[in-house]
């Protein structure tokens, strides 16, 4: 019986790893720091969504507003925040470019930090392009 459960508990791991590595980390990161605005689903129906004075955004819909094409580049630029995004009007989401580079930075030194927070929003991006509907 102790074998039984061993192999089970050994089982379980092993799966709960598998599933663990099937998540992008475009996923993981969209979990970790959009979700609690824009939803679990991008539907912009996250549990913060009341507490916001505009409601977020429903990134499922980015292509079809955007006549069928993902603006992928407005996207990233949306994202980073860094730089101004003509036409965005006011920024009512976080500047997440600042906030990832402090800590790469901290991580990595200043050149890697910033190659690193590229990283990260580019496979934020990319995953919010998985959302489209």
């Amino acid at each position: 019986m102790k074998r039984v459960i061993a192999a089970l508990l050994i089982g379980f791991g092993i799966a709960g790893s598998v599933a663990g590595e099937r998540m992008s980390y475009g996923k993981a990161e969209y979990l970790n720091s959009c979700a609690t605005c824009h939803g679990v689903e991008g539907k912009g129906d996250g549990p913060l969504r009341d507490l916001l004075v505009k409601r977020p955004a429903d990134l499922t819909s980015i292509s079809k507003r955007n006549g069928g094409r993902f603006p992928y580049a407005r996207v990233i630029a949306v994202i980073d925040g860094r730089y101004d995004v003509p036409g965005h009007g006011n920024r009512d989401m976080p500047v997440w470019g600042r906030q990832f580079l402090e800590d790469d930075q901290r991580l990595y030194g200043p050149a890697g930090g910033e190659i690193v927070t590229i990283e990260r929003i580019n496979e934020l991006a990319g995953y919010v392009q998985s959302l489209q509907r």
